[in-house]
């Protein structure tokens, strides 16, 4: 694999493993461009899903230039950031938004942030997708990489049966699982003890969430397929248990 292709993937994988990020839209009337806090989640093609209101001055900066960049860190990853926050690895999306009506964004974004669901439906807010047109990666010092939008979609169509099985499978790890979701999160990735709850799964890895914590697990290999999805999901668990104590 190339360079180039390595630090594609990383950047990917930094945005899959952000809930967060910083979003910068333009001022309609010349002036400087406007920053906020905002949740993410990405669909499967790794367009991100925002839930935005009208009340917000980045809405209102949307409403007359839909372009936009989003800053993300991949908080979820785990690790601890450097002393120098420089040193830091950042992805930037650049595109355009624009307001989603598809359902599959808005039940991929309220997996992964389940508090929204108590305001998603007020008459000021409305779900959002980015159409990526240009990627910037910085992993750290001296590692800097640029792609264009077409480049940003994994565009793996082998993995359809996967996305459409998604919601039955993170329901039925959640409710007949929750041992084993609170395993990979602990037993893998070193994370405290809590109600874990898988939001996502797709072919690179899974979402964790416990509480305002987020976490991703990747995949050793790329899962295609829900059959694929239940071993490679069952070998994790017992890697996971394999390297506890017993209780």
């Amino acid at each position: 694999m190339s360079p180039a292709s390595d630090d594609l993937d990383f950047a990917r994988e930094l945005a899959r493993a952000s809930a967060v990020a910083s979003l910068a839209t333009l001022d309609p009337d010349g002036g400087p461009p406007h920053a906020s806090f905002v949740t993410v989640a990405l669909d499967p093609e790794l367009h991100p899903v925002l839930l935005l209101s009208t009340l917000a001055q980045h809405r209102r900066n949307l409403a007359a230039d839909p372009a936009a960049a989003l800053l993300m860190t991949g908080e979820g990853r785990g690790v601890a950031a450097p002393s120098d926050p420089l040193a830091g690895d950042r992805v930037t999306l650049r595109g355009r938004l624009a307001v989603s009506a598809d359902p599959a964004d808005r039940a991929r974004f309220l997996a992964r942030h389940p508090e929204a669901a108590g305001y998603a439906d007020f008459g000021d807010f409305d779900f959002f997708r980015m159409a990526v047109t240009a990627v910037h990666l910085v992993g750290g010092f001296g590692r800097i990489s640029s792609f264009g939008g077409a480049d940003w979609p994994p565009g793996l169509a082998a993995a359809d049966p996967l996305r459409e099985a998604e919601g039955d499978i993170v329901a039925h790890m959640n409710e007949d699982h929750a041992d084993a979701v609170a395993a990979y999160a602990t037993g893998l990735l070193g994370r405290a003890d809590g109600p874990w709850r898988m939001t996502g799964i797709d072919p690179w890895g899974i979402d964790l969430r416990n509480g305002g914590e987020v976490a991703r697990l990747a995949f050793d290999a790329p899962v295609l397929t829900p059959d694929d999805a239940r071993r490679s999901l069952v070998a994790l668990v017992r890697k996971a248990r394999a390297g506890r104590p017993p209780s």
